[in-house]
């Protein structure tokens, strides 16, 4: 500190050093003509209009510093605290906030009235007249500049000189507020149906009823029918305002002239933006609003400034920290950030994922403004989380050792949806990467609670229809996104296309292809020298199949495919009405194996031996007419029927030239007469399918920061 108060300080003209070297010590000496003297003076406490000692509340001092730079015509104000500067928002809250580079007096009173703990509301009053800069640096760093405060904000009739409104969005690199901040702790008093009354009366009485209570008011807001008055007050006086205001109207609540006066019993607070560049700019409460509504935060009360200097809305005290980070994010004030569960994230499609997300960190952080924060992990038996809500684990790190480290819990979903539940980062994702049912069945509350999924599995689009339902309408009524554009053909669209040709009005009649890579893999690679088993052998070694290869062959996992393919074209299809032709007999299909994976899929490849000679003759059988073999599936909308089976097709079917592990989906509409939309493309093993997983997430991603664009 002392190296910089010589030195940089005195070159930013923070004090000025006396040259005189034979300047008398003695501070009584000094001439004040020619060497500023040192005043040291007690801030923070004061005496009222009657002599009474007070104090001047919350950061007081910087009100005492700023009455005496006033008096005594100070070239500027330094206020040294512990931070860098003025924030944009409580860095405790939005990790990602930042210190404000400079600031407007009305800017700063605004920021401080709603909250900003670093400054005093009144603190900027002083200054104002004089324009005395006031500087807010960090004691501890004093290298770094802080926030300047100085000079006042256009007034609203300069603003509407020129009369033309833009949008904020058009200003590329110009964001419209300097930060954003909230009052914790606040109540509604809520004064309804006094109609009968007359407006203009039930606002005098209302607001003379706060004033002669001592009610501190901070915000107003008013039905436009003028029978109903909310005010948001402290929460510690809401008790006594509400005392006050039905002492007011004691005549008129006892003839029901009015209907209810009624206090909020749950915690409240507000959430305000702040900044000048509001004011003649469109889209800025909508980016606002938008951001709070993705975030799943309900807004009680919304007010807008005179000055349009500030928007503040009211919202439930357990969501403000969401709130915040939700604003912050929507203003490119910080990178919008995802903050992600990986389920199964120890098995080959987990892994991938992890991989790529590793792979694109820099490039997502770059280009696209985004960040991936992974802060929890689970394995079927195990899970690791942040060790506070929403911090980020380190994916660099080996994932199955951190799931067999002491930091690593037994798998607990309840406690796993609590995490998720605190979570205050408005955007967070599950990705589940696993078969398992019972994780399915927690889909409808995580999107209860405004948690995205996305899901790869089909055990939720193809389970129960009954769940189904519940799921999709959790999702409408939560503004939840449900993304499983990778549970039929991976990383290819397909799913996008049919919703896209769905929605632009096409009437889709009928879908056939084929969405088995390990179908096509298999009856592309057999023939009169490898047989059946060898090839289902090499699709398991190319990690094509199922994990246990028998849903690929019984048509088990095409079958889900199909439902949710059938689903998304609004049919109310279950796995029970596909009509599917298993490849397996029964024996194979219900049999027990034991052992481990591997010597389980080898005890199957044995088995398999004995349809080497039934397959290759139909195999021959096809070959004889010119024909192919392919795992076909057909789904009829107009009848409402599905079905799957082994088809032998001719060279003008579209499946004939179906290479080793793609999928392919052709689109008759009525639109696509002459000849079937195609979608076709490689779609098997874990790299292609967690890159649709990926996809998804990008998705989401865009969605999250589509207002910030």
């Amino acid at each position: 500190m002392q190296a910089w108060w010589e030195g940089e300080a005195v070159r930013e003209g923070v004090h000025v050093e006396d040259d005189d070297a034979d300047a008398d010590a003695n501070a009584n000496d000094a001439d004040a003509d020619h060497t500023a003297p040192i005043v040291i003076a007690t801030g923070f406490v004061a005496t009222s209009s009657e002599g009474v000692p007070t104090t001047l509340k919350r950061s007081g001092s910087d009100y005492s510093a700023t009455i005496f730079a006033k008096v005594t015509h100070a070239s500027r104000v330094t206020m040294w605290k512990n931070t860098d500067g003025v924030y944009t928002a409580d860095p405790r809250r939005v990790p990602e906030a930042f210190s404000i580079s400079s600031l407007k007096y009305d800017e700063a009173m605004e920021l401080a009235y709603f909250g900003a703990q670093v400054l005093h509301p009144l603190a900027m009053v002083p200054c104002i007249d004089s324009n005395i800069p006031v500087y807010v640096r960090n004691i501890f760093n004093p290298a770094f500049e802080g926030t300047v405060i100085q000079g006042r904000c256009a007034s609203l009739s300069e603003v509407n000189k020129d009369g033309k409104v833009v949008n904020w969005r058009s200003k590329r690199g110009v964001i419209p507020i300097k930060g954003i901040t909230s009052v914790d702790r606040v109540s509604l008093l809520t004064l309804e149906g006094a109609s009968v009354i007359g407006g203009a009366e039930v606002a005098e009485r209302f607001m003379g009823s706060m004033a002669d209570a001592g009610i501190n008011v901070l915000m107003v807001t008013q039905a436009s029918s003028e029978s109903s008055i909310t005010v948001v007050v402290p929460e510690d006086q809401g008790k006594k305002a509400l005392g006050a205001l039905r002492s007011t109207f004691e005549l008129e609540l006892s003839r029901s002239n009015v209907n209810a006066i009624s206090l909020t019993d749950t915690p409240m607070s507000i959430v305000a933006i702040v900044g000048e560049g509001m004011a003649m700019n469109s889209g800025v409460s909508a980016s606002f609003m938008s951001s709070l509504a993705k975030a799943n935060v309900n807004i009680r009360v919304i007010a807008q400034g005179s000055s349009e200097r500030q928007v503040a809305v009211v919202v439930a005290g357990e969501d403000t920290s969401r709130a915040l980070r939700a604003a912050h994010m929507a203003f490119t004030l910080s990178q919008t950030t995802c903050s992600v569960v990986i389920l199964g994230g120890t098995g080959k499609l987990g892994s991938a994922l992890i991989r790529q997300l590793n792979a694109q960190k820099e490039s997502l952080k770059k280009n696209l403004n985004l960040g991936v924060c992974v802060s929890a992990i689970a394995s079927r038996k195990k899970m690791i989380m942040g060790e506070s809500s929403g911090l980020c684990l380190s994916t660099s790190a080996d994932v199955d050792e951190m799931l067999t480290g002491e930091k690593a819990k037994d798998l607990d979903m309840e406690a796993l949806t609590a995490m998720l539940e605190a979570d205050v980062n408005p955007h967070r994702v599950v990705v589940d990467c696993t078969n398992d049912d019972g994780i399915a069945g927690f889909y409808e509350r995580w999107m209860s609670s405004g948690i995205n999924v996305i899901s790869p599995g089909r055990r939720a689009g193809a389970g129960p229809l009954s769940r189904y339902d519940a799921i999709r309408e959790a999702q409408r009524a939560n503004s939840a996104e449900w993304q499983y554009e990778s549970s039929v053909g991976a990383a290819l669209p397909i799913l996008t296309t049919l919703r896209d040709l769905l929605q632009t009005g096409d009437e889709v009649q009928r879908l056939r292809g084929c969405v088995s890579g390990t179908m096509a893999y298999v009856f592309r690679t057999m023939d009169e020298n490898t047989p059946f088993s060898e090839a289902v052998r090499q699709a398991m070694e190319k990690d094509f199949t199922e994990n246990d290869v028998r849903e690929d062959l019984s048509g088990y996992d095409a079958t889900r495919k199909i439902v949710v393919l059938a689903r998304e074209l609004g049919l109310n299809v279950s796995m029970e009405d596909v009509e599917v032709e298993s490849l397996l007999p029964d024996d194979i299909r219900n049999k027990e194996y034991e052992g481990d994976t591997e010597a389980m899929r080898a005890a199957v490849i044995e088995d398999l031996k004995a349809l080497d000679g039934p397959m290759l003759e139909r195999w021959r059988e096809a070959r004889r007419d010119d024909r192919e073999l392919r795992y076909k599936f057909v789904i009829d909308v107009a009848t409402g029927k599905c079905s799957c089976k082994l088809s032998a097709v001719d060279s003008k079917d579209t499946l004939y030239r179906l290479r080793n592990n793609e999928n392919l989906v052709a689109f008759e509409t009525t639109r696509y007469t002459t000849s079937p939309l195609i979608v076709k493309g490689a779609a098997a093993g874990p790299e292609l399918a967690a890159a649709g997983i990926f996809a998804d997430l990008l998705r989401l991603g865009r969605a999250f920061s589509t207002s910030q664009t």
